[in-house]
């Protein structure tokens, strides 16, 4: 509603991928609240401004993340995201001028207007201020979703906030800001969870999903199953997404299940290649690019493969995995 008055807009949705429907449940009440207590509807708190929102949810593609596509689906089209310029603040929604934020930027409007943008850049790094929700998972005593300060060590993150090692194994590995961002071996994680100090580190923060992997988990199934999962979720409009994600997951299938070939190991890196800058969405980009670092960083995995067997899981889980 803030953004709304800031913009003179007078509609707003908040657009929930269809499977959480809980959350939708949960919003929807939230909502009726905030209608019945006059925040929303006409004529808000006397002020003269009239603002409505909905809730709408989507069929479930991972796609619709992206803006554009989001804002398709929206339009009761398809989610294919869209060819920029022009840009959602131009040619938005229903062709008129759009904003489209997270509800985790939004939701930090209020406090900000309460005690000002010092104060809240002030609880960051000093390029990257503010807060950022956090979603661990993995290997750890205490997965969940934190709001730590932007700039929050790493190391920390995962000793104190998650808990540590689940078992107490070792760190092999972390995805620090999603499926799609390169990973950061062990000895890489001396590092402040922010935009910059990530980059720097040859990663990004991207979603905040931080996944942790112990040193018990084999490096090519971990590649093979998110692969898998983009095969699933590509929206099937670019050709080199569409084909390139299924041919990797089925080279890295038939590599984990023991019919890998030498020659497989750099075809992963040249497959790779060839899609990077080759569709629309950015995301694409960044996955393709982080597949190459499961070759590169934990190559003497893919090598061990070669024997006909993975160094890490038996043959009757193989073929269960299959």
């Amino acid at each position: 509603m803030i953004a709304g008055r800031a913009v003179s807009s007078h509609q707003g949705y908040i657009y929930i991928r269809g499977e959480y429907r809980y959350v939708l449940d949960i919003m929807d009440e939230a909502l009726a609240e905030a209608y019945k207590a006059g925040y929303l509807g006409k004529n808000i708190l006397g002020s003269g401004f009239d603002f409505d929102m909905i809730t709408h949810t989507g069929a479930g593609a991972y796609e619709c993340g992206e803006e554009s596509a989001l804002m398709e689906s929206l339009e009761g089209k398809r989610g294919y995201p869209r060819i920029r310029p022009p840009f959602p603040a131009i040619v938005g929604l229903y062709g008129s001028p759009t904003v489209i934020n997270n509800v985790e930027t939004l939701s930090a409007a209020p406090e900000i207007l309460r005690r000002g943008g010092e104060w809240y850049a002030g609880l960051g790094s000093p390029k990257n201020g503010g807060t950022r929700l956090f979603c661990i998972s993995g290997h750890v005593n205490k997965p969940g979703i934190y709001e730590l300060p932007m700039g929050f060590p790493l190391r920390q993150m995962i000793e104190d906030v998650a808990g540590g090692m689940l078992n107490g194994r070792k760190l092999k590995a972390v995805i620090p800001g999603g499926s799609s961002c390169p990973l950061l071996s062990a000895d890489e994680i001396d590092v402040a969870m922010d935009y910059d100090s990530l980059a720097k580190a040859g990663s990004m923060l991207g979603s905040g999903g931080v996944v942790v992997i112990d040193e018990d988990t084999c490096m090519v199934d971990v590649a093979r199953r998110i692969m898998h999962f983009y095969a699933h979720e590509s929206c099937g409009w670019c050709i080199p997404c569409r084909e390139g994600t299924g041919w990797l997951g089925k080279m890295l299938d038939r590599f984990h299940s023991g019919g890998g070939r030498a020659e497989d190991i750099p075809m992963v890196g040249e497959l790779a290649k060839n899609m990077l800058g080759q569709d629309v969405l950015p995301a694409r980009r960044r996955r393709r690019h982080a597949h190459d670092q499961y070759r590169k960083k934990w190559a003497h995995e893919f090598e061990q493969h070669l024997s006909g067997k993975c160094p890490y899981k038996p043959a009757s889980l193989l073929a269960m995995a299959r």
